[in-house]
């Protein structure tokens, strides 16, 4: 017997492609966690913004859209793990540096868990493992982005941001080159859009394998001119 918790998915029927643009999520509960959010924040640079990277991905038509595309679907949780939870990160600075190992570690694991076909079908068909997935899924990219910001001296940032560019790269290529495709979830709403289920998955992969890495590179090229800069004060002085 499939696990149902509170069957259903969160976001609803996928849309067909003519509705896709009107099918805003306003649940009450999360737009109020959304506005604490905000208010919790407003004061930071870079925490409006991570809010708002939240409201694209959970309110805005493309959460219900990657109910039915797998290639929505990435996207949702590329803006979750690689744009919305550094910039909460920076918000919400580490007092200290306690080392990236173990939050890459975890945040990996996560990644490439919840993309096993049978854990990830079984959040988009039952609510509860829905939010644990997307809790897990934030919750362990924003460990693994404060200890990136928290560590000392450009190279160590350099080196766990260029680690997580690789295994995101890597987690998208065997997603484009898939002979065959993965998810029950994604056999069907696809052709509405003119996609096969692999053409679909395909996208997807390609999404994870060259954009969703933007992020980690712009990591890299800041925190090597950090490590720069702190090297020539240093010279300096």
């Amino acid at each position: 017997m499939p696990i149902e918790i509170i069957p259903g998915s969160y976001c609803g029927a996928p849309p067909p492609p003519d509705l896709a643009l009107y099918s805003w999520n306003l649940d009450p509960f999360l737009l109020a966690g959304l506005l604490l959010m905000l208010v919790l924040l407003w004061r930071s640079r870079t925490g409006p913004a991570g809010v708002g990277v939240l409201v694209l991905a959970f309110v805005s038509p493309l959460c219900a859209m990657s109910v039915g595309l797998f290639s929505a679907r990435v996207v949702h949780h590329v803006l979750l793990v690689a744009v919305a939870a550094p910039l909460l990160a920076a918000a919400l600075p580490a007092r200290r540096a306690s080392g990236a190992a173990l939050p890459f570690l975890v945040s990996t694991a996560l990644l490439w868990a919840w993309h096993l076909p049978a854990a990830y079908d079984l959040a988009l068909r039952d609510m509860a493992v829905y939010w644990v997935m997307q809790a897990t899924l934030l919750g362990s990219a924003f460990w693994f982005w404060r200890a990136v910001l928290a560590a000392r001296g450009g190279i160590e940032a350099v080196l766990w941001s260029l680690a997580g560019l690789m295994q995101m790269g890597a987690l998208g290529a065997l997603l484009t080159f898939a002979p065959v495709p993965l998810y029950a979830a994604h056999a069907l709403a696809p052709l509405a859009w003119g996609l096969t289920p692999l053409a679909d998955q395909q996208l997807g992969g390609l999404i994870m394998w060259v954009p969703a890495m933007l992020p980690y590179a712009a990591m890299i090229a800041l925190s090597a001119r950090r490590g720069w800069q702190a090297g020539a004060g240093r010279g300096v002085a």
